[in-house]
């Protein structure tokens, strides 16, 4: 999709206040009313409410539908559930969609859309399927969604568009204006022209105002700016989303590994990406999987249970170290009382360090150049941390069970503790980089690991030492 169709038909601001809610969202009551009338067999009056709903709209009327529903809502809003609303869909939703679907009709689907979009709704069909698909598209958007699958999922190559406007350095101005006045099957909606070398490599751009702005004789390599960003076409998606974010880009190109142009990435579909990998993270990290409502129930169980596996196998760790100290926990019984507070203050320390730490390898925020200078800076933060909790339960423990002694203990615990928990947090998505694997992937199991076993063996291990327990 475009980001001009994004901006052109975006939500007016005198919006039905029956349809939507002041958060922009479609109100419960309007949603019923239209799953009413589908049921009813009423067609016309389904589609006489959803009519004046912007694309992205009626995507969100049918993933409200329950999974039963879904059918027979696209089928009475059959002349409305248009190609663009296919490309708003949550992926989950469409590919249960076009399940139902026959080959020519999802060709005929894919090839109103751009080609990212396009890629998107066939990628995830069966390969039996995306060849019965391709075999029923025109000749051009056959190969270039063909070209697409070439490329690795979650890549430049598969984010691209084919649909672009490039011209050699030699033109004039106004040679490249009655080219994209008189040429047809030009890209409609672009920002910014390629210019390329006679063997297609981009070597400038020009931006449509400036070519507005300038004299029909100007040559194009006179008014082109030589100094772009070129996104390699197997560039990770999450990379591509940071250059577009650092250098402020509203378009960009794509070069194949010889370096030449072939296709262009836009912002709105940036937009999309920082979302989805932004949300990706938060999920990563607490082993949640995909994390979306529409996901099947068996793939999120696939998902979640194997993490919660391996949390068991981690917890077994925790458990063996209280079993050391068995007899010391029988003899003073309050113990059993204090040691969670200690593994589970350190825990919350090195979940806030471990969410800034992979925020920050993300954002390229940290990377080779300064990992110790954050390691250090994590430590002092600790320690700070550290030093204020442990007065706070050291004096609190000591006033309210009257034991001066107990007090120190659980302060010296919670103190090594949390700076324990403040260098797991960011030494082990550190390490997990290193390694070649996501940071994000289960690095909190392994930190609360750390902070649970790490806690116990302190608090229990110096009440022990100290003779508090006799």
């Amino acid at each position: 999709m475009s980001a001009s169709d994004n901006i052109a038909a975006g939500p007016a601001p005198d919006r039905d206040a029956t349809i939507m809610d002041a958060e922009d969202r479609l109100r419960p009551e309007f949603v019923e009313r239209v799953l009413d009338a589908v049921e009813a067999g009423d067609h016309d009056t389904a589609r006489k409410l959803v009519e004046p709903l912007h694309p992205a709209d009626v995507a969100d009327l049918i993933e409200l539908a329950a999974r039963d529903e879904r059918e027979g809502l696209v089928k009475a809003l059959a002349e409305i559930v248009d190609a663009d609303v296919y490309a708003e869909l949550n992926e989950h939703v469409r590919e249960t969609l076009i399940d139902e679907m026959e080959p020519g009709q999802v060709a005929d689907l894919a090839g109103q859309l751009d080609t990212d979009d396009a890629v998107a709704i066939i990628e995830d069909l069966d390969r039996d399927e995306q060849q019965a698909v391709l075999e029923r598209m025109e000749p051009d958007d056959r190969a270039a969604v063909e070209e697409a699958l070439t490329y690795p999922e979650e890549t430049a190559g598969r984010l691209m568009q084919r649909d672009l406007i490039a011209v050699p350095e030699h033109w004039k101005v106004g040679q490249l204006i009655d080219y994209m006045r008189s040429n047809d099957e030009l890209a409609t909606d672009f920002w910014e022209v390629f210019v390329v070398s006679p063997n297609h490599h981009p070597v400038g751009t020009c931006k449509l105002s400036t070519i507005l702005r300038s004299p029909r004789t100007s040559l194009v390599r006179d008014i082109m700016v030589e100094d772009q960003t070129l996104i390699p076409a197997e560039m990770d998606q999450e990379e591509v989303a940071l250059r577009f974010q650092k250098y402020a880009l509203i378009s960009a190109a794509v070069v194949d590994p010889n370096g030449r142009l072939v296709g262009m990435i836009t912002v709105d579909d940036i937009v999309h990406i920082i979302q989805e990998e932004a949300g990706e993270d938060v999920l990563l990290l607490s082993g949640a999987g995909e994390g979306d409502i529409n996901e099947p129930i068996v793939d999120t169980y696939r998902s979640r249970v194997r993490w919660l596996a391996a949390n068991l196998m981690t917890a077994l760790v925790a458990a063996t170290v209280i079993r050391f100290f068995e007899h010391s926990i029988e003899r003073l019984a309050i113990l059993a009382v204090l040691m969670p507070i200690v593994a589970g203050v350190g825990g919350n320390a090195g979940t806030q360090t471990l969410a800034v730490t992979v925020r920050a390898i993300a954002t390229n925020q940290l990377t080779g150049s300064n990992r110790w200078r954050a390691v250090g800076r994590e430590l002092r933060v600790a320690i700070l941390n550290g030093l204020t909790i442990a007065v706070l339960i050291g004096v609190g423990v000591a006033v309210v069970l009257g034991s001066w002694q107990l007090g120190g203990v659980i302060a010296a615990a919670m103190l090594f503790n949390i700076i324990i928990a403040g260098l797991a947090g960011v030494l082990v998505p550190l390490t997990l980089e290193r390694a070649g694997a996501d940071p994000a992937v289960a690095s909190s199991i392994f930190v609360t690991m750390v902070t649970d076993s790490m806690g116990f063996l302190a608090f229990l291990g110096l009440a022990t030492a100290v003779g508090v327990v006799r």
